[in-house]
């Protein structure tokens, strides 16, 4: 940990969000430029992505945005290279994109489903996380943070998603346990229900959302920018002797 009284500062740092388009993904990388960092956000469209770059750059930030689809090893393998070319370095890595385009129950779901939040929420993390963590080796440390979910730790609606991000939770895991001796910090943010795009299936669903209460003690649904103070903490010196850990911010799902 450094000197400095702010031990929540990001100033001099750069960092990579995936998913960062909207929802989750949008509230960390402003929230993270808030803090002083420089961004480079991600997704499959380049015109939100570029929205969320200009917000940013009105912050007094650099800002960078690419096209990416996580799920595709062929784009993952060039989104490394771009982001060090364009800022030299890359010290916070934010895993955030995902997927679920299935709402089945696992007795229905089809093998195409699977793939498809697999590949994204879990391979697609790992094969980046590598890739950055191969930067981060070079430079002398970083911070990786993978966002899972609550449906991670406790099962829900959501079968293979859940699976999907209970990998997640093991591999944040085996990464900071192999990768802590490159100086590499690797956490887990788990959120429960947000107020997002991504999940608007579930809380604009009457009967789930009253279904998804019962169970919150909070006995509401989380704001997107409710996932920034975590992130920060995790991407700061704050959390400096943190490492493997899986950091819960579900309204007390989990309980």
């Amino acid at each position: 940990m450094n000197g400095s009284t702010d031990i929540f500062s990001l100033s001099g740092k750069v960092a990579l969000v995936t998913g960062g388009s909207r929802g989750i993904g949008r509230a960390i990388a402003v929230g993270l430029a808030r803090f002083g960092a420089d961004v480079a956000v991600t997704s499959r469209k380049l015109p939100d992505l570029e929205e969320v770059a200009c917000e940013i750059r009105g912050l007094g930030r650099k800002a960078m945005a690419v096209a990416t689809h996580v799920g595709r090893m062929e784009e993952v393998s060039g989104l490394v290279p771009k982001v060090k070319e364009e800022f030299g370095r890359i010290d916070i890595l934010v895993n955030n994109a995902g997927t679920n385009p299935t709402m089945d129950q696992a007795i229905d779901v089809e093998e195409r489903a699977w793939d498809s939040i697999m590949n994204l929420n879990l391979k697609g993390l790992f094969f980046l996380s590598q890739a950055v963590a191969r930067v981060m080796r070079e430079q002398g440390g970083g911070k990786i943070i993978n966002v899972a979910s609550v449906a991670g730790i406790t099962p829900d609606i959501l079968p293979v998603y859940s699976i999907s991000k209970a990998g997640v939770i093991m591999a944040t895991k085996v990464m900071a346990q192999q990768w802590a001796q490159y100086n590499i910090r690797v956490n887990a943010l788990a959120p429960g229900l947000t107020k997002t795009r991504f999940s608007q299936a579930l809380w604009d669903n009457p009967d789930i959302l009253q279904g998804a209460m019962l169970f919150t003690p909070l006995r509401r649904i989380a704001e997107p920018d409710e996932m920034i103070g975590a992130t920060v903490f995790l991407a700061s010196d704050a959390s400096s002797y943190v490492t493997g850990h899986v950091l819960v911010v579900d309204g007390g799902v989990a309980i």
